[in-house]
């Protein structure tokens, strides 16, 4: 679950919890509410936590590109460019 699934689990906790007030038999939606929220905030949490482990464990990239140029000399010729 990502980042966005556990707001829309606040949200709808928060919902329940606060702005309804349906009476189902047998199901306390106040309760479903707050169940929901503290899941998604468990998940908040936890999905920051793993993001910051992210960061942090990345090395940054640099690659050293190291070109070696080859001379080769012929002995007593030029190869008539003036080299």
């Amino acid at each position: 679950m990502g980042l966005g699934g556990c707001i829309i689990l606040i949200a709808v906790g928060a919902i329940l919890t606060f702005a309804t007030d349906w009476d189902m038999q047998g199901v306390n939606l106040d309760m479903v509410g707050i169940i929901l929220m503290i899941v998604g905030l468990i998940g908040v949490t936890t999905f920051s936590s793993i993001a910051r482990r992210r960061r942090v464990m990345v090395p940054p990239a640099s690659t050293t590109v190291v070109e070696e140029e080859h001379h080769h000399h012929r002995g007593g010729y030029s190869d008539g460019y003036g080299v």
